[in-house]
């Protein structure tokens, strides 16, 4: 992804499928168009990828979701974290949700995937972030 457009961030993109699994393993936040997974990294810049499963559409479905979380993603581009890869899972929502809604809403889970507060995880209990 080339620079911000105000000058600011760029963006790596997440290619390998060991990228998309260690991700998987970070903090998520879940949204009605989207669900966000960061983990942290050694590379300098955000690294961001995009996966939408056969299960949201046929093919061109599938592209118009990323396409237009790609699009969000470059609206935010300042707000993802140095040192840190991010997995956007595209929606079926995400086609109908208006474009401006899913700009806050991707806002948002970038705060709550970096924020310290308690969540329950799969199993129940409550932790801590780190």
């Amino acid at each position: 992804m080339p620079a911000a457009p105000d000058g600011g961030t760029s963006l790596r993109r997440l290619t390998k499928r060991s990228q998309f699994l260690r991700a998987a393993r970070g903090n998520r936040a879940g949204r009605p168009g989207f669900a966000l997974q960061a983990v942290g990294c050694d590379g300098v810049a955000p690294g961001l990828g995009f996966t939408v499963s056969k299960q949201c559409g046929n093919a061109p479905e599938r592209n118009r979701i990323k396409r237009r979380l790609r699009a969000v993603a470059q609206a935010c581009a300042a707000q993802f974290k140095p040192q840190h890869d991010y997995v956007l899972i595209g929606r079926r929502e995400a086609l109908s949700t208006p474009f401006d809604d899913l700009i806050r809403d991707l806002g948002r889970s970038i705060e709550r995937v970096h924020s310290p507060l308690p969540h329950r995880h799969r199993d129940g209990s409550r932790k801590t972030r780190p």
